[in-house]
């Protein structure tokens, strides 16, 4: 199963970015002890000016459009569940035993998710109640996905950080 974080807007080269690139190199590497066969980040944007309430519903287009067929989809959203590193190690395990091809990472645009996402997420995830920069969220989400393979693999890490 591969994990996906798809994301609205596109960074530039930046500490954050070179974050989430470094977890997701680390989850790649141990992923595949426990089934995990890949892990990544992909970007969409939508370049035309569009009001607010349209480009959010076109972002969600474009995230949806992003996630590969079959993938549980996690919407996050502020308000999301909030998890514990082994309730994600957990959630990655049970869609990766039922043979889920992908699990899919939604992160939405400044206004976040349209309903179209909201109705077609399997889950929402949210990182506590405060406001979290976007580039920021896609590092913390990949350390997050790491520590859960982590959790799945057995590896020290989990206790170390």
């Amino acid at each position: 199963m591969k994990l996906l974080i798809c994301a609205a807007g596109r960074s530039k080269a930046s500490p954050e970015q070179a974050l989430a690139e470094h977890y997701l190199d680390r989850a790649r590497a141990i992923g595949g002890q426990v089934g995990i066969t890949g892990a990544g980040l992909t970007e969409v944007t939508e370049r035309k000016k569009l009001p607010p309430a349209e480009l959010k519903r076109r972002e969600g287009e474009l995230l949806l459009a992003a996630t590969p067929p079959g993938a549980t989809l996690i919407a996050l959203d502020e308000k999301g569940t909030s998890m514990t590193s082994e309730a994600l190690a957990n959630l990655i395990a049970e869609q990766r035993d039922r043979g889920a091809p992908a699990l899919a990472f939604l992160i939405g645009g400044a206004d976040g998710h349209g309903d179209e996402v909201r109705a077609r997420a399997d889950a929402t995830l949210a990182f506590g109640k405060a406001t979290w920069p976007h580039l920021l969220v896609r590092a913390m989400l990949a350390e997050q996905l790491y520590r859960a393979v982590a959790i799945l693999t057995g590896h020290p890490y989990h206790r170390e950080g």
